[in-house]
């Protein structure tokens, strides 16, 4: 039923009137938004395995409601995207395009690019002109082979071509070096630093490609203006409203309420004030969409609550419908013949060549090894949203023809597709680290300094919550004795990747990191407080901080805390628990979540080396001991509860390397009432006594007392006085009473053991932080 759209009304009367909801703009615009979100969300579930990015699932998901798919059914056609509601769809898609590219613009950093060397220039600016000048052969085989397309002029295709090939999706990329948890190595620094060049370079072309288009049927002198007025356009951002810009996220930044709703509001009128300005020289509207984004200081509070306020409703709402728009657009049935789909096979090649041979030849150049030169061709190869919107615009200006646009938005879905599998099978950073054959353990270190010259730590942290308590233990453990190794501590950031994680925060994160471990701080930048806060410890402690930050799923995550601490060789590994627990005047837990909880037990189980669950409650910044300590010498107070084996071993140890003249640190050797000891419980003691012989022979700062313990009460007593700032324990407990006590209890948190539960419990009123250390090879 073809309905006249001059007529057409928003709302329906309702079907108990005998209207149907179905021909009127505003039902059938729900059911159309509907249908198009099921359709991605579905195929992203099931490509989700395959570790597919979702711009996959979305363009699929176009193209199955088109009509290569489900839209060859007419009738289907006409009752869910009938021709009249084609104009409605386009526009909403469009302001989600819009805010979508005002959100590329705002992720993207001018400076990181003019930082990132001429190493990733180079490599981008070979992985732009070998596919470029490949397409002008393609150009004029496509012209000869395909009906119509010879009317068009060379020049003008060969642009839209050109960038169809060339271009590099830098959100998407950014995605997949994330799931592949390459985003922090050399690999992703190289390929996020070009991509965000060969982003810039497709926005200048893709201009260039629109300015020639609209003199197609005009005065050649039409393209002419049209360029120039594009770049006085982005002269008038970059210098004048820029700084405005600036000013405005300054004094978004310390407001609040009302004067904080205005200045983001005026940002958001701003993007569509700086499209309809382009549109209106000529240049597509999200290019202006695109210039204001740059205008946006990058890194600061401003960004981030743009980005929280826009990106959802956009990415998960609005730009589904973009991909919809385009798949109604797409016929695969266009691509006839043997003649075509041979076409398609060459366009494909050509473009995997020339982005592929181009960068790896460059990239071997400048000596990057050949797996890693071979991997970042591939990644450099993956297309997406741009390439989309590049294909939209040819076609809209009719440079591209129904058989050449579907040919091309295969070419593009192939590319992104491969992407993942292709680099999983060419280059994986674990297959550099060799796993170490023996456990590491902190006692052993000791002995055999020789091996290992120094005590490495790695120290990971949710966020900047965590960073004050964590200083003060690195802080604390310090060189207390003579002959011990230096210390030196890793901190990794750990940020969960979720389906709303943006590319902005990944990029910025892999800005601030640089390579792994090293941090390429520039002045005049703005810096993360995490990174900031350590660099700072670093340059006034004599201790060798590194920071990096691991953004990943927590369903692998365990898997990049293992692998630093393989290829770093730590001797500790440090976990937050995954409970933040506060003081005012009452403690308060608030729980992270189950997830987090399952990290620490997957690290637990695999860790080769010595790991501690740190039940942090302010660790040295509490107010009463601060005050009761202001004119002691001594700052800090440390219990370690030792009753025997691996586990408490290891804590001992610990304990230990935290004892110097400022830090007190009291062993409670928990003795039992009665009972004899087994011949393996025999060789155990013995090792035991001789452990706490040699903490008594090389510390004075360490005071040794034994306590009868008849059950876990004597233990959470220690923890209840307010005496101690840390109470230090081992997981695994032997003590017959207390184990024979806490049998029949349930463990609210078996990771902690029985002795590190109680303590960790709320419920008994602890105010010391807790940390509960595992030895290798004693998993629970």
């Amino acid at each position: 039923m073809e309905l006249n759209i001059t007529t057409m009304r928003t709302s329906s009367d309702g079907a108990w009137q005998g209207d149907n909801p179905l021909h009127h703009a505003f039902p059938l615009l729900i059911v159309q938004t509907t249908l198009v979100l099921f359709v991605s969300r579905l195929l992203a579930l099931l490509l989700k395995p395959l570790r597919q990015p979702k711009v996959i699932a979305e363009i699929l998901g176009g193209i199955l409601l088109g009509p290569s798919a489900l839209g060859r059914n007419k009738h289907f056609l006409q009752i869910i995207f009938p021709s009249w509601s084609t104009p409605i769809l386009e526009s909403i898609a469009s302001i989600g395009l819009l805010f979508y590219l005002f959100l590329v613009g705002l992720e993207l950093d001018l400076s990181s690019i003019r930082r990132s060397g001429r190493k990733a220039i180079t490599i981008a600016i070979a992985g732009i002109s070998l596919p470029f000048l490949l397409g002008v052969g393609v150009t004029f085989l496509m012209r000869k082979a395909i009906h119509g397309e010879n009317k068009v002029g060379y020049a003008q295709c060969l642009v839209f071509i050109g960038v169809a090939l060339s271009i590099t999706a830098f959100p998407v990329l950014a995605r997949i070096l994330a799931e592949l948890k390459l985003l922090t190595t050399r690999v992703g620094e190289t390929a996020m630093a070009a991509a965000a060049f060969n982003d810039l370079a497709a926005w200048i072309l893709l201009a260039l490609a629109v300015a020639l288009a609209g003199g197609n049927h005009k005065s050649p002198l039409v393209s002419l203006w049209v360029l120039i007025s594009g770049v006085a356009f982005v002269a008038f951002q970059l210098t004048l409203v820029r700084p405005f810009m600036n000013w405005v996220a300054k004094r978004s930044s310390s407001n609040d309420g009302l004067v904080d709703e205005a200045y983001i509001c005026l940002t958001l009128a701003g993007v569509m004030i700086s499209g309809f300005m382009t549109d209106l020289i000529g240049v597509h509207a999200i290019f202006g969409a695109f210039v204001f984004g740059l205008t946006i200081p990058k890194g600061g509070e401003f960004a981030a609550k743009l980005t929280k306020r826009i990106e959802d409703f956009v990415s998960g709402l609005l730009l589904p419908l973009y991909f919809a728009s385009s798949g109604l657009r797409t016929d695969v049935f266009k691509i006839q013949g043997v003649k075509a789909w041979g076409l398609l096979a060459l366009v494909i090649s050509v473009s995997c060549t020339g982005k592929i041979l181009g960068t790896f030849l460059v990239a071997m150049l400048c000596m990057i090894p050949v797996r890693e030169s071979l991997a970042l061709g591939v990644l450099m190869n993956t297309k997406g949203l741009v390439e989309l919107i590049v294909l939209n615009i040819g076609k809209e200006k009719k440079i591209l023809n129904d058989e050449m646009f579907a040919i091309l938005v295969l070419m593009a879905l192939f590319t992104t597709f491969m992407t993942t599998p292709a680099v999983m099978a060419i280059y994986n950073p674990s297959w550099d680290v060799i796993a170490s054959p023996t456990p590491r353990l902190l006692h052993s270190l000791t002995k055999s300094s020789k091996k290992q010259k120094d005590l490495r730590i790695l120290a990971c942290i949710h966020g900047p919550r965590s960073v004050p308590s964590l200083i003060n233990l690195i802080e604390s453990t310090g060189t207390a004795f003579e002959n011990s190794p230096p210390l030196k501590v890793y901190v990794m950031h750990l940020v969960e990747l979720t389906d709303r994680s943006s590319s902005i925060m990944m990029a910025h994160r892999v800005r601030k990191n640089g390579f792994p471990f090293i941090n390429r701080l520039c002045q005049g930048v703005s810096r993360d407080q995490i990174p900031a806060a350590f660099e700072a410890y670093g340059r006034v402690g004599q201790v060798t901080i590194r920071h990096t930050t691991a953004i990943s799923a927590l369903s692998t995550m365990h898997q990049d805390i293992l692998h630093v601490a393989e290829e770093k060789r730590v001797s500790i590994i440090i976990l937050p628990f995954n409970r933040h627990c506060r003081t005012g005047g009452e403690e308060t837990m608030e729980n992270l979540g189950h997830d987090w909880r399952g990290v620490n037990q997957r690290v637990l189980s695999s860790a080769n080396c010595s790991v501690a669950l740190f039940v942090d409650r302010g660790f040295g910044g509490r107010p009463e001991r601060r005050a009761a300590q202001s004119s002691a010498p001594i700052s800090k107070r440390v219990c370690v509860l030792f009753e025997g084996g691996p586990d408490d071993r290891e804590a001992l140890e610990f304990g230990r390397r935290l004892a110097h003249p400022s830090v007190m640190v009291t062993v409670v050797k928990c003795i039992q009432v009665e009972g004899t000891d087994s011949l393996e419980q025999s060789h155990e003691r013995e090792v035991d006594e001789a452990a706490v012989a040699e903490l008594k022979r090389s510390n004075e700062s360490v005071e040794y007392i034994e306590k009868v313990v008849a059950g876990a009460e004597t233990v959470v007593s220690i923890g209840r006085s307010t005496e101690y700032d840390l109470v230090i324990v081992g997981k695994e407990q032997h003590h017959p009473a207390m184990v024979a006590e806490l049998a029949h209890q349930q463990l609210e948190h078996a990771e902690l053991g029985p002795i590190g539960d109680a303590l960790a419990s709320s419920s008994h009123g602890i105010l010391s932080s807790i940390l509960v250390i595992q030895a290798p090879g004693s998993k629970k």
